[in-house]
């Protein structure tokens, strides 16, 4: 099995002009936009509060349950602590982890793999037993369930009119390029295998394990492509590469993105097992929504979903959060000893009514959006080449391709659920959120098909529904200078001994492991507190 390899994007294949123009048709697609909460979200932003009907309180009260408040829970969960709330805006726990289901399959709503953990990140293998995708231990290595690492065929490329095995591009490349590409490959296991001077990985998991050496660490000061010109590596199919590789963990072009993070993508994955190697991934039909599951089974009776919160007051002995419940049209106040705000920092900010966090957040603090759209479809036709695969990406493509739902099924069903990725990096961020909004579902169906013609001729009269999801803030943008930057270390600092923070833009990398470490670290702080 191959990991997610890389490609490169240098030309659209041949014979495109005609397929677009071909599936202009008038025929309505069903289906959806479904999210996120944008509207409830905004409601941190009015200046006017509403005033609270109803006074409840408890020990610890977790704001936000996506993977780093959910992982908060479990902690306190794990050392004793019940009396704690979890409360989130959205219907569905889970954050960008969401997953939805119809008739046919579960799908992801977002993240929707796990490459193999590093074998330092020992609660989190932990995890991994609780939920079954750890099944036993051989010579003190993990034995993971084959049902859930992911079965081959794995990804593929749809490159110069054919599909490819794997998505590192090797049909129809000049010699130069495919030499730089080795060579770049190369450096990128030189660094996954190197050390510090001071004896810490280059570049680990969670990010703040990694060597503070200042030769790695200067490395955050320029882009990743100002690194690649560095080295001599000027193939525009390389930096086509390199490019898509960011685009899909940072959701950030290569041009603005951090050299450090860039490397890291590729040099960070080192774990082992008796049954699989570190390129492997792990993955479900509802993608990360298999861990959300797990997650929150135990916690269910303490989650209180529909409800934002609006404002948060501090006192030396407590914490009090004003909140309001969508499904009720309340608002209510809970009382905490202790709280961890466990959503963005740009949310967090605002929560906490802090003009200078706000200020600072506002200028350092950047989220990517991105377009998730599952299309449930009937077995479109195939261009010659490599098969259906897990992993199906078009290059030439502004989108990242699609991830069969079903993969991961027995038999072959007639009728899929495709999830299509596309972060949306054109322009600035806030101007590309701006131009989503308006976009109707319509104008998303056509864009998304016409992509999709190029490898399925026939995709437009097979799809029966196409569902959008729209994330505003998808994850954070590791920019020069903010991972390793005083921002970012100073926005993870507690206030005073009872506001604490958990979100994976604390690492500066959006990977369920930085989320689910972050909310274990806010538990620890909990617990060293009132314990």
């Amino acid at each position: 099995m191959k990991r997610r390899e890389f490609i490169t994007l240098a030309a659209v294949a041949t014979g495109i002009s005609p397929l677009l123009k071909a599936c202009a048709s008038s025929r309505v697609i069903g289906g959806e936009i479904v999210g996120a909460s944008a509207e409830t979200g905004h409601r941190v932003r009015n200046a006017s509060l509403p005033d609270a009907g109803e006074n409840r309180e408890t020990r610890v009260l977790i704001i936000g349950a996506g993977v780093s408040g959910l992982s908060a829970a479990r902690q306190l969960l794990r050392k004793g602590i019940t009396d704690f709330t979890i409360i989130d805006l959205e219907k569905n726990s889970g954050g960008n982890a969401a997953s939805g289901k119809n008739e046919y399959s579960a799908f992801p709503w977002g993240a929707h793999y796990v490459p193999l953990p590093n074998n330092n990140l020992t609660e989190y293998l932990a995890f991994l037993e609780e939920c079954g995708s750890i099944t036993g231990w051989e010579k003190e290595l993990p034995v993971y369930e084959e049902m859930h690492l992911c079965a081959d065929p794995q990804e593929r490329l749809f490159l110069n009119g054919r599909w490819q095995d794997g998505l590192v591009p090797h049909f129809g490349l000049a010699k130069n390029e495919q030499q730089q590409i080795k060579a770049f490959l190369s450096k990128m296991d030189h660094y996954r295998r190197l050390k510090g001077t001071d004896g810490a990985d280059a570049f680990g998991i969670p990010v703040h394990q990694s060597s503070t050496d200042a030769a790695l660490r200067v490395l955050d000061n320029i882009t990743m492509e100002e690194w690649l010109h560095q080295q001599g590596w000027n193939s525009p199919a390389l930096h086509e590469y390199v490019n898509y590789c960011c685009r899909d963990d940072f959701g950030t072009p290569h041009s603005i993105v951090s050299a450090w993070a860039g490397i890291h993508y590729f040099a960070c994955r080192k774990g082992t097992a008796a049954n699989a190697v570190y390129s492997d991934v792990l993955t479900w039909p509802e993608g990360n929504g298999f861990l959300i599951k797990h997650l929150e089974k135990n916690i269910r009776t303490q989650l209180q979903l529909n409800t934002v919160a609006l404002n948060v007051k501090q006192k030396e002995d407590s914490v009090t959060v004003l909140c309001y419940n969508e499904a009720t049209h309340k608002a209510i106040n809970i009382k905490a000893q202790q709280c961890i705000i466990a959503v963005p920092q740009f949310v967090a900010a605002r929560l906490l009514k802090n003009g200078s966090r706000i200020a600072t957040t506002a200028a350092h603090f950047h989220y990517a959006p991105w377009m998730v759209a599952n299309i449930l479809t009937e077995k479109p036709a195939e261009r010659s080449g490599t098969g259906p695969s897990w992993d199906n990406v078009i290059h030439g493509s502004s989108a990242l391709g699609y991830v069969d739902a079903c993969h991961q099924l027995p038999g072959n069903p007639l009728v899929r659920n495709l999830t299509y990725y596309k972060p949306l990096t054109d322009d600035k961020p806030v101007d590309e959120r701006k131009k989503a909004q308006s976009k109707t579902h319509e104008n998303w169906c056509n864009e998304i098909l016409q992509d999709l013609s190029k490898i399925h001729p026939d995709i437009r009269e097979k799809v029966r529904e196409i569902n959008i999801m729209i994330w505003g803030h998808a994850m954070i943008q590791p920019l020069p200078g903010f991972i390793h930057g005083p921002q970012l270390a100073a926005a993870a600092q507690s206030v005073g001994g009872n506001i604490h923070f958990a979100h994976s833009d604390l690492s500066g990398i959006s990977i369920f492991e930085e989320a689910f470490c972050q909310g274990l670290y806010a538990a620890d702080k909990v617990i060293a507190a009132i314990t």
